[in-house]
């Protein structure tokens, strides 16, 4: 049990860090009011779990304008992409 329990990550504790990770691994990229819609947050709740994200290197972004807008995407990073998965396994091993 000691053993599953190390690969929980406590990056993904948060249901909206969890819910940003999902959502990236199956999308090339998101645009910050994609995910704000997807996970029905607030501009400041979702920014701030983006930043932890960031801070982990789980979450990179890049920023561009579209129209004069705006608009930054996005995207998970490959030691993101190998931390999620590895607190995906963990998770199932839990439950098996």
């Amino acid at each position: 049990m000691k053993e599953i329990l190390k690969d929980l990550n406590k990056a993904f504790e948060n249901k909206v860090r969890l819910g940003i990770m999902s959502a990236l691994m199956v999308n090339e990229h998101l645009n910050f009011n994609r995910l704000k819609e997807l996970l029905n947050v607030t501009d400041g709740n979702l920014a701030s779990h983006l930043k932890s994200l960031e801070k982990s290197g789980y979450v990179a972004f890049t920023k561009e304008f579209l129209n004069r807008k705006p608009n930054t995407k996005y995207h998970i990073t490959p030691s993101g992409q190998q931390a999620f998965k590895k607190h995906i396994k963990a998770i199932e091993r839990l439950l098996k």
